[in-house]
């Protein structure tokens, strides 16, 4: 499936690709725009990602930097040229050949107005866990209850109140507050009984 992302990606733009693209080792951030000052642009994204999430956050990036190529630093990260450029770089992608079903539709109803990240759609995102072997089997927020405590990004927290998408957290050590999202995968929960 990548070596079909890479012919989308060399059709698209041909040989004269608009920036380098690495593969970083799994990480909390699964992509980064590093934008020198003089060289070619780089694009990081995880080589863990299945495929498909692999490609949209390849064009979600590639969108940032040809935003960043006509606006310079006047355009909003996530504003209204960066969204007009995401969807008409994901437009020639949205079809079965490349996103099986459900995730085309899913995608293309994501894609009427894009969010800053597809983990911010919750429907997007089960869509893509459902994809991918290894998130069948996720533990996520949302299933363990209220006072249960949980790891997260290599820290600990509490399980608080929902609301609306996200749940107010509170982290063990720092008693600082969070809103994390319901839909995020935690590990090593221990449930609450109350």
């Amino acid at each position: 499936m990548y070596r079909q992302c890479c012919r989308i990606l060399r059709s698209l733009y041909g040989r004269n690709s608009p920036s380098i693209l690495n593969f970083a080792k799994p990480a909390n951030q699964s992509w980064r725009l590093h934008l020198p000052h003089r060289s070619v642009p780089q694009i990081t994204v995880n080589r863990d990602l299945h495929p498909c999430l692999f490609l949209m956050t390849y064009v979600h990036e590639v969108a940032h930097l040809r935003t960043h190529q006509v606006h310079g630093f006047r355009a909003e990260a996530h504003g209204e040229e960066w969204k007009k450029s995401f969807q008409f770089l994901m437009e020639p992608l949205l079809h079965s050949e490349i996103f099986p079903e459900p995730v085309l539709s899913g995608l293309k109803k994501h894609m009427a107005s894009p969010k800053a990240s597809s983990f911010a759609d919750s429907e997007l995102t089960q869509l893509f866990r459902s994809l991918d072997g290894r998130e069948k089997e996720a533990v996520l927020l949302s299933h363990i209850p209220e006072g249960s405590v949980f790891h997260l990004q290599g820290r600990w927290f509490k399980k608080g109140k929902l609301r609306r998408t996200r749940v107010l957290c509170k982290e063990v050590n720092s008693r600082r507050q969070y809103l994390v999202p319901a839909d995020a995968v935690i590990t090593n929960a221990q449930l609450s009984l109350l």
